[in-house]
């Protein structure tokens, strides 16, 4: 056995035991969460990230362990980051759906377990491609400097509406569904038809979405590890990342609306990871190719200076016309 299977096993035994201790001691069938218990399973999945990280420079040590370190902790980062961005869209889904507070933990483990396939599929299909034909990096390069463009400039008049997402105007069209009170069930039967409930929507919605934000998220963990032969540090720094965002979404949810400027943090980190990707078309200006390199550190710094900087600005100013709250 090769270290690269060694790390694969242990990876994939980190995950579940992670996950059977999680939902049967720290998570709790139709309970609310409590801000001290989202807390605990925060921190719980950091400490897990960091120490899988420590294996993997252990197990590379002599060699690139340092370097795979350092890379699987900014693309952590960066897919944590992003997440955060998800978990607004996901408070608004859950207020528009109006699903009850003791079924959230629920819906968010099935919305967060299908997010986990798609991204699996999401990034096995971008080694592949990467590994085959080298300008798909500029052409993720360009996507995400234009998405972090638009990002920074949108207007807060574009908040996200589930009644207008795609996802819900598909599921009302092709699917048999119901607006009757689920009481914690994902499909009622009646007059011998199965419906599917409010929370068998917001199910789907959450798998669904986040193929619109893996979009984004994937291409930007390339930057930081465009070598396909390292698909290992791509999954676990991206699963370890989307597993968090259960406890993260309890974490965050109260103070959602206290992140004014945290879009603007995440736009900037994907411009400049964008225009990372481009550097290198320098060279066919003649720029010698030792000075388009950044290395992967500084894209950490970034990631790290951009949205903890954007969380604190947003703390500190609040943006002209928003709602004073009433404590």
């Amino acid at each position: 056995m090769d270290k690269n299977q060694l790390t694969y096993i242990v990876f994939a035994s980190v995950i579940i035991i992670a996950l059977v201790f999680d939902l049967g001691l720290l998570s709790k069938k139709n309970k609310s969460i409590s801000l001290k218990t989202a807390l605990i399973q925060t921190l719980f999945w950091v400490a897990l990230s960091f120490a899988f990280c420590g294996f993997i420079w252990y197990q590379n040590d002599g060699g690139n362990g340092k370097q795979d370190a350092i890379a699987f902790v900014s693309a952590y980062l960066l897919e944590w980051s992003l997440s955060i961005d998800n978990i607004f869209v996901f408070i608004i889904i859950f207020t528009y759906f109006k699903v009850k507070e003791n079924s959230f933990s629920r819906v968010l483990l099935l919305g967060i377990l299908m997010a986990i396939v798609f991204r699996i599929l999401f990034i096995a299909i971008g080694s592949a491609a990467v590994a085959k034909y080298d300008w798909i990096m500029y052409v993720f390069g360009i996507f995400l400097a234009y998405t972090g463009v638009k990002m920074f400039s949108s207007a807060e008049d574009d908040e996200f509406d589930p009644e207008e997402n795609w996802a819900f105007r598909f599921m009302r069209k092709y699917m048999r569904t119901t607006d009757e009170e689920p009481d914690g069930r994902f499909i009622i039967s009646k007059n011998n038809k199965a419906y599917f409930t409010k929370l068998s929507m917001v199910v789907i919605m959450l798998g669904l979405i986040d193929i619109v934000f893996a979009v984004d998220s994937i291409p930007a963990v390339f930057s930081i590890i465009p070598d396909p032969s390292k698909k290992l540090l791509i999954y676990s720094s991206n699963i370890f990342a989307v597993l968090g965002l259960r406890s993260l979404f309890f974490l965050l949810r109260g103070a959602a609306s206290k992140f004014d400027y945290l879009q603007q943090g995440i736009a900037i980190v994907l411009l400049f990871i964008g225009v990372k990707m481009l550097l290198p078309l320098l060279k066919f200006a003649g720029v010698d190719e030792h000075y388009l390199h950044i290395p992967v550190w500084v894209s950490l710094l970034m990631i790290v200076v951009c949205i903890s900087g954007s969380i604190v600005y947003s703390i500190y100013h609040k943006r002209k016309g928003a709602p004073v709250e009433v404590e």
